[in-house]
C-alpha cells in the first residue's frame, strides 16, 4: 500500500519495530541497486545468525520497485515499447543491451509482471509486481552462496512472503480516523455551500484535541504540478497535471526517529502488537506515529518557507521559459488568494 511513497511503511515500522525497513525514498536517494538492498538484508540475516537468531521481519514499501534505478529505467522502456505498439512477446529483443541483461537476470515471475501495461500516469501496475518475492529469491541465492563459500555459517535461508494490500485497505478505521473522516464531511458541507468548485477540505493541528482542529479549504490547483513524459526516446513531451506527491522526507523527524532506532530494531527482538482498535479508554485516542513526532516549531516553518521562496527566485528569472512562468504566476496568485482569506480571520492571528 501506499504507492511510491512509503509513509505507510514507515508509520507501521515505528508502530511494529520489525528488524529492518527499506523505505523506497532512501533507495531513490542513495541510488541503491538490487545488488546494494540485496546485500543488506543479507548482511543483517547474518549478523542476527552470529547471535544465534535465525528469525527476523523485513518491511518493504509497496512501491520500492520503482525507486530502484535500474529496474525504473527498465520500466521505463518497456512502457515506451508497449506504447508503440510492441507485442509482450517480442520486447525482451527489443530492449537496450543494459536493460536486456537486467531482464534476463530476473526471475520468470518478476519478468512476466513487470511487461504489464501500466497505469494511466505511466507508472507500474505495483500492487501486481511481487517485490518482495524477488528480493527473497535475490537474497536466498546470496545467502546460498556465502554458505558455499564459507563467509557465512549458519542454517540454510528460507524467507515466507506476506502481501498486506489487503489488509490494509480492509481494516477498521480508528477513534482517530472516524473523528478526521466526519471533520472532512463537514467541511465539505460548508464547502459545497460556499459554491466552491475544485477545493479540497484540509485540517490542521491534527496532533491536538478534536477541538483544537483548524479546518480549512485549499484548492486543488495550488497542490498541482505538471508532469512531463514523452510517448517515445525523441518525441517531445507531453504535460499533464498532477498533483505533486508527498513522500516521506528524510529530514524529518519520523525519519530520524527511525534512524536512531535502526540498529537497536535490527539486533534485538523489540516486537510491537499495538492491539485490537479500541473506541473507549485507554488506547482510544492513539494516533500514527509518524503525526505525533512532527512538532517543527513556529520559526522552523518561517524559515521552510523562506527557503520555498528562495528556490523560486532561482527558478524563475528573466530568461526562464514562459511555461514556467505562467505556472508561477498562476501557483503563486492561487497562494496568495488562500492566505489573504485566512488572514482577513482574526482568529487567525495567533501562533500555532
Amino acid at each position: 500500500m501506499g504507492r511510491k511513497a512509503s509513509h505507510v511503511a514507515l508509520e507501521c515500522t515505528l508502530q511494529s519495530h520489525p528488524n529492518m525497513v527499506i523505505l523506497g525514498e532512501e533507495v531513490a536517494a542513495s541510488k541503491l541497486t538490487l545488488f546494494d538492498i540485496t546485500k543488506q538484508i543479507c548482511d543483517a540475516v547474518q549478523a542476527r545468525s552470529d547471535q544465534d537468531k535465525y528469525h527476523g521481519v523485513i518491511l518493504l514499501p509497496e512501491g520500492l520497485i520503482e525507486s530502484i534505478p535500474e529496474v525504473y529505467a527498465l520500466l521505463k522502456e518497456i512502457h515506451g515499447l508497449l506504447r508503440q505498439g510492441v507485442t509482450v512477446d517480442s520486447i525482451s529483443s527489443q530492449l537496450s543491451p543494459w536493460a536486456s541483461a537486467l531482464f534476463e537476470f530476473l526471475p520468470p515471475f518478476i519478468k512476466k509482471q513487470l511487461l504489464l501495461h501500466p497505469e494511466s500516469d505511466d507508472s507500474a501496475q505495483l500492487s501486481q509486481i511481487e517485490t518482495e518475492k524477488l528480493v527473497a529469491h535475490l537474497v536466498e541465492t546470496e545467502m546460498t552462496k556465502r554458505l558455499k563459500e564459507g563467509s557465512y555459517k549458519g542454517k540454510k535461508f528460507n524467507a515466507i512472503c506476506h502481501f498486506f494490500g489487503y489488509q490494509a485497505r480492509g481494516s477498521l478505521p480508528s477513534k482517530f480516523d472516524c473523528d478526521y473522516a466526519y471533520v472532512l464531511g463537514h467541511i465539505s458541507y460548508h464547502i459545497l455551500v460556499a459554491g466552491l468548485n475544485g477545493y479540497m477540505a484540509t485540517i490542521n493541528n491534527l496532533k491536538n484535541p478534536l477541538n483544537k482542529w483548524r479546518c480549512g479549504a485549499a484548492p486543488i490547483t495550488a497542490m498541482m504540478t505538471v508532469k512531463r513524459w514523452a510517448q517515445s526516446p525523441g518525441a517531445s513531451s507531453i504535460g499533464k497535471p498532477a498533483i505533486h506527491p508527498a513522500t516521506v522526507d528524510l529530514k524529518g523527524k519520523a525519519y530520524e526517529l527511525l534512524r536512531q532506532n535502526a540498529a537497536k530494531l535490527l539486533v534485538d527482538d523489540i516486537y510491537r502488537n499495538p492491539g485490537p482498535l479500541q473506541f473507549d479508554g485507554p488506547g482510544a485516542d492513539a494516533k500514527p506515529v509518524t503525526l505525533c513526532v512532527e512538532d517543527q516549531d513556529y520559526m522552523g516553518r518561517i524559515k521552510e518557507l523562506q527557503e520555498y521562496l528562495d528556490k523560486v527566485r532561482t527558478i524563475v528569472k528573466p530568461g526562464c521559459s514562459v511555461e514556467v512562468l505562467k505556472a508561477a504566476l498562476s501557483v503563486m496568485a492561487s497562494v496568495t488568494e488562500v492566505l489573504s482569506m485566512m488572514s482577513s480571520s482574526p482568529s487567525n492571528h495567533k501562533i500555532l
